[in-house]
This record gives C-alpha cells, structure tokens and sequence, in this order.
C-alpha cells in the first residue's frame, strides 16, 4: 500500500519514545485511540509496538478477536512480564505480528487480573516489571500503552514504563474532578520516573452538535491550556466501522474524517513530544 509521506525522525528524537494513554474512566477511548493511532503512525513509516495493560484485552481482541485472545497463556501476554514467566524464555516471544508488519502487540486478557492490584506504589521491585520487560525488547520507533480504567497496579507501572502520558477526556463533566486524582498518579510517578511528563489531554468521543460538549471543550481548554491537545476526536461510525473489520481507521478507509483526524493527532502528538526533546523533524515523500 501506499502511504504518502512518510516521516523521516532523527533517532535521537522521537523514536523511541513510550506513551501511554491513562484515565480511571471507562469508555474514554483509550482502546480506541491507541488502535487507530497505531494505523496512523504505521503509515508515517514508523514502527509501532502496543502494550495491553488492560486485562479486559480490549485493544489486543480489536487486532485477534475475543475467542483467540482470551485462550492465550500467561507467557504468551503480558502477564508473563509480571509472573516472572519471561525469566525462562526470551521476552520478545510475547510480542505478536499483526496483520501489518509495522504494528505489533502484546496481547492481554484475564491472566493480567492479579496483578492489577490497589495502592500499588506499596509493591516493591515488580512495580518496575513493565519498564524492565521493554528494555529487553528490541527498539521500536513509538510504544503506546493502553492503560486500564482505574489507577491500580498496570496503571501504575505503565506510568513508570513510559516517557509520556496522554489523557483521552471525554465531554462529560465540567468539573473535571476525576482527572485530578490522575494528575496526582502522574506527578507521583514522577517522583520514581523523572523522564515522565504530560503530554496533554485529548477530547474523544465529541458531538460538536451538542452544547454540552463544546462548553466542556471550551472549559477543558481554560483550566488546561496548552496541556489540550488541538486535535478533537468526534464519534462517529467510521471508527466503530473500521474496529468491527479488525482494521485501523487510517488504513480500512484512509479518506474518512476519522482517519484525517486521527493521523492529524498523531502528528500532533509527535510534535509535542519533538518540542520537549528540541529535535526538528522532516516530512518527506516516500
């Protein structure tokens, strides 16, 4: 297939970089978000690594569906980083081709259950098992990380595993009272993880024909600033569409307002990750 442009990064800039999308709400479209991303980034030329910290296995049943991934073995997800399993084996084992050679996973499901568990900044050494499980991998150009919807211990270690944090918010409480208990997971996570810094929060899931959101779009903005992302992801069928044909929007259909947008974000969140490094970037044509 042909891609278009193609982005051309400096090793020393952004490839490389871990991000995982956090939020102790359900149905924010971290799943969703990482999955079309993953298309996104795949066709800027990039090599893309997903990480299911969820043990719903959302994002890794988008790619294989239901029946396949719930009967995988704790070796063969990301479970086997926390259980010691990939003490015996070679972790990269774990990591699973996807349909496009530039998209890989580590796939979850409900083996990862039992290690979710409360207050865990209480956990001694196995609260580091995600970030030591992807040092041991070989590079990839981008990791995304779908995070859980609470603050417990996958949540926790994909804080300390990565780089940046991006907040999918969507429009539905002007108060924003659940993300500040976020915030402060974050900033606690700093204090283990220096390297860690937020990105920005993301509008998802958006009906710009209701009111309600664009004032809490609107209000988003005022109390964060610079930390809201430009780019706005709206709910529309198109990305329903594409996830049913196990396919990332930018890919399955590439003209779509879904799938300009979503590439738009993904640009987005490369230059913000480019202007925390000071590193330039190049498009050029492939």
């Amino acid at each position: 297939m042909a891609i278009g442009p193609v982005m051309r990064l400096s090793r020393s800039g952004t490839l490389g970089s871990i991000i995982c999308f956090i939020n102790q709400k359900g149905g924010c479209g971290k799943s969703s978000t990482c999955f079309h991303l993953a298309g996104s980034f795949a066709q800027m030329g990039l090599r893309v690594l997903l990480i299911d910290a969820d043990p719903q296995g959302s994002l890794s049943q988008g790619f294989f569906g239901s029946e396949l991934v719930e009967t995988l073995e704790t070796d063969e997800t990301l479970a086997g980083a926390f259980d010691g399993s990939f003490i015996f084996q070679k972790p990269g084992l774990a990591v699973r081709s996807t349909s496009w050679p530039a998209i890989s996973i580590v796939p979850a499901n409900q083996c990862l259950t039992r290690f979710n568990v409360p207050h865990p900044e209480r956990l001694g050494l196995e609260q580091f098992a995600l970030h030591d499980f992807l040092q041991s991998l070989p590079p990839f150009d981008i990791t995304l990380i779908d995070c859980p919807p609470n603050l417990y211990g996958c949540s926790w270690s994909s804080l300390l595993a990565s780089d940046y944090v991006v907040i999918p918010v969507p429009p539905e409480d002007f108060g924003a009272q659940g993300l500040r208990v976020v915030h402060q997971a974050i900033e606690n996570a700093q204090l283990l993880n220096p390297r860690l810094s937020l990105l920005g929060h993301v509008v998802t899931r958006f009906d710009r024909r209701l009111v309600v959101h664009r004032s809490y779009e609107q209000k988003l903005r005022e109390i964060h600033g610079d930390l809201v992302l430009r780019t706005v992801i709206p709910e529309v069928s198109a990305f329903k569409v594409s996830l049913a044909c196990r396919c990332p929007v930018g890919i399955y259909s590439p003209r779509t307002s879904a799938a300009c947008l979503t590439s738009e974000l993904g640009r987005e969140i490369l230059d913000h990750i480019d202007a925390a490094k000071g590193y330039s970037k190049e498009a050029v044509t492939a």
